[in-house]
């Protein structure tokens, strides 16, 4: 049910949008930030807006990687971000998929992209109103888990998102409500986008 208190947020999707699009991060060296990232997460933090990772990674059902790197990699990025003074409020994970190797994560869940679980999960935890909210993605994935759950969809053109928008976009029904060339510019939207910020 959506959340119709608390405050806006700004959900990001993680791999093409916070960090290079390399299909599985099955290493930490795999990882790198994409250039702007920090600062513009450092722009919402100053603002004192949520920022909120909801990613998929079913890369850890089919066993390509282990619990310990996801939970690596995840430490990188936030010592990263600290490193440029900026901070995510949370990381939202959706570890399933129905050809997972473990039975404990082959199911049919409520939270895999773009069922709207892990978003709602965030709204109850965090206190969000995910209605006045956010949700920026390099995928088509990634807009239809915002609009389900009452979120403005915002296209980033990084990752998978320049040929999402190009070759799968104008067959889609939802569409996004901006689209941007990458998170900063995202952000520098959303920001003229909030009401209390005009």
């Amino acid at each position: 049910m959506t959340n119709l208190k608390g405050v806006p947020a700004v959900f990001l999707d993680r791999d093409g949008t916070i960090n290079e699009q390399m299909g599985y991060i099955n290493h930490i060296s795999r990882f790198h930030l994409l250039p702007g990232v920090a600062s513009a997460i450092r722009r919402l933090n100053e603002e004192h807006i949520p920022v909120i990772v909801v990613t998929n990674q079913s890369g850890l059902a089919r066993g390509y990687f282990p619990e310990e790197l996801l939970t690596a990699v995840h430490e990188k990025m936030h010592q990263q971000l600290a490193d440029k003074g900026a901070h995510v409020d949370g990381v939202y994970i959706c570890p399933h998929h129905p050809e997972a190797k473990e039975a404990r994560f082959r199911l049919d869940c409520t939270c895999r992209k773009p069922k709207t679980g892990l978003l709602e999960q965030a709204a109850q935890e965090l206190n969000i109103n995910l209605e006045s909210s956010f949700m920026v993605g390099d995928r088509w994935s990634d807009l239809r888990c915002g609009v389900k759950a009452g979120a403005t969809p915002v296209l980033v053109l990084t990752g998978y998102g320049r040929g999402d928008f190009q070759y799968i976009g104008p067959l889609q029904e939802v569409q996004p409500a901006h689209v941007a060339d990458d998170l900063s510019a995202a952000v520098t939207w959303i920001l003229d986008s909030i009401p209390s910020r005009r």
